[in-house]
């Protein structure tokens, strides 16, 4: 073959050039190795397409059939791992598209009109991530069930509450842990506002101008599911924009980095608590790791990476929101830059929302159809922690205002009373009723019901609070929600 010349065959732009893509260019713009995922979803957006081309009168049935036909093969050799993925043919898109036309010949060429790379691989990522959006917020609920079991279990249990980790007031072990249910409800709810979005059709758009074949971009809308609550099809309106939108990728990238942030809280509070300075917990041992050099080590390993690979799709965010910031209409290169992080932070929240709900809710015997395992509760450590940091303070002060105490005067009353505590070593609860009421005469017996940590949890007797019988309202109703 002279110097000149070379083989056309192997790429799908190559007639305007005299010599070939060297291959460390290759290797660089390639991305077959990591968007090969998409396969699934570039075979449905592919036979959507044909089918409308047929409909319209632009694609032969005997085509049309051949496509359907090549791609149930091609389906067949990828699901077998037969599938010859070639560095040469750069992305998933034209591997499948010159598979297709091995298979079935002039038909698979065909499939390509009136579309191009740019508007396929936008409606690709779109189909891929929708279904991941939905496999995530199955997750969440798993999670919430699972910390709603630990809830359930706990609510009569009295925990430390902090602010600035000094203990404040006493409030139910089950009440803390629907602070987390409430988080997760909430990602939950952007994830599927996310797939709202995300369910929207490039299709159609070609490489940014649209087409001048008579598409039915609804049509295919409609086939790919993409419609909204009223079974409306959801079509991307503008062209350019069609092609170069990737805000779902960095709205779905912020709502996992926000999700991974509320594991991560939830991680630091695992960590602090199974600590023999605290003792609150217990992990199961499946979840834990012990020392190389230390025997006596049981070390919260799942917590602690959490932690870390929170930073991680944090990270990932940050890269798509710089990889945005500077692109010009319509679509550009640097576009192939968002898989990575995106597929990456997909994997990585899948992973920590599946680990964290057996970890947190224990794991069920297909025997007995008991759970096993999960958080154990020291609930004896945790009313000692309670009982030792003036917890019962602020309902001290809320007592003297119901004896016509203003609020600020009653606060510093408590605070002087406080002191004396500390001086003597002893609880509020444990001041002889004398003492008390040297700091306020209006102080009865009946202080010390206000003042044990029971009786201050009671007291807490309205929405939201960590009243014992309005934790299990809000379990009801957290249960009835996920149900």
């Amino acid at each position: 073959m002279p110097h000149n010349q070379f083989d056309k065959k192997s790429q799908a732009w190559s007639a305007l050039f005299s010599e070939p893509m060297s291959d460390l260019v290759k290797r660089y713009t390639s991305s077959v190795d990591f968007d090969k995922r998409l396969w699934q979803a570039d075979i449905a957006g592919s036979l959507a397409h044909a089918e409308m081309l047929a409909a319209q009168g632009i694609l032969s049935d005997s085509d049309h059939a051949a496509i359907q036909d090549g791609m149930r093969a091609i389906r067949s050799e990828i699901e077998a791992g037969a599938f010859q993925w070639k560095l040469d043919l750069e992305d998933v898109h034209l591997n499948i598209e010159a598979r297709l036309t091995q298979l079935v010949g002039d038909a698979g060429k065909r499939l390509h009109t009136g579309r191009s790379r740019n508007d396929q691989v936008a409606t690709d990522v779109r189909l891929w991530l929708r279904d991941e959006i939905d496999l995530i917020v199955a997750l969440l609920g798993d999670l919430q069930k699972a910390l709603l079991d630990v809830a359930e279990k706990n609510v009569e249990v009295i925990l430390p509450g902090f602010t600035h980790l000094q203990v404040a007031q006493p409030i139910s072990f089950g009440h803390h842990m629907l602070a987390y249910v409430e988080m997760f409800s909430r990602d939950a709810e952007r994830m599927l506002e996310v797939r709202r979005r995300t369910n929207r059709l490039p299709l159609g758009a070609a490489a940014l101008a649209g087409t001048g074949y008579p598409l039915d971009r609804e049509r295919v809308a409609k086939t790919l599911g993409m419609i909204d609550e009223q079974g409306r099809p959801q079509v991307c309106q503008n062209s350019l924009d069609a092609v170069s939108d990737r805000d779902f990728a960095i709205e779905f990238s912020a709502a996992a980095a926000l999700c991974m942030v509320h594991v991560s809280r939830l991680s630091e509070e695992l960590v602090l608590w199974m600590s023999q300075n605290f003792g609150f917990i217990r992990i199961s041992d499946r979840f834990t790791t012990g020392s190389s050099i230390m025997p006596q080590k049981k070390n919260p390993d799942v917590p602690e990476l959490a932690r870390g690979k929170t930073g991680r799709v944090v990270g990932h965010l940050m890269g798509l929101l710089t990889l945005m910031k500077g692109q010009p209409l319509a679509y550009n290169k640097d576009n192939q830059e968002d898989k990575e992080p995106l597929f990456d932070t997909v994997d990585t929240l899948k992973d920590t929302l599946r680990i964290f709900s057996e970890m947190v809710g224990g794991q069920l015997n297909a025997t007995t159809g008991e759970k096993e395992g999960g958080i154990s509760v020291n609930a004896q450590a945790m009313e000692q922690a309670a009982a030792r940091g003036y917890a019962t303070a602020t309902d001290l002060a809320d007592y003297l205002v119901k004896k016509g105490l203003p609020f600020r005067d009653a606060h510093e009353t408590v605070a002087h009373a406080v002191k004396a505590a500390i001086s003597h070593q002893v609880d509020l609860s444990e001041l002889p009723l004398a003492v008390l009421q040297q700091f306020n005469a209006s102080i009865g017996k009946d202080v010390y019901d206000v003042l044990s940590l029971r009786g201050s949890l009671n007291a807490r007797d309205i929405l939201g609070g960590t009243a014992p019988n309005q934790v299990r309202t809000q379990i009801a109703r957290q249960r009835a929600r996920l149900a």
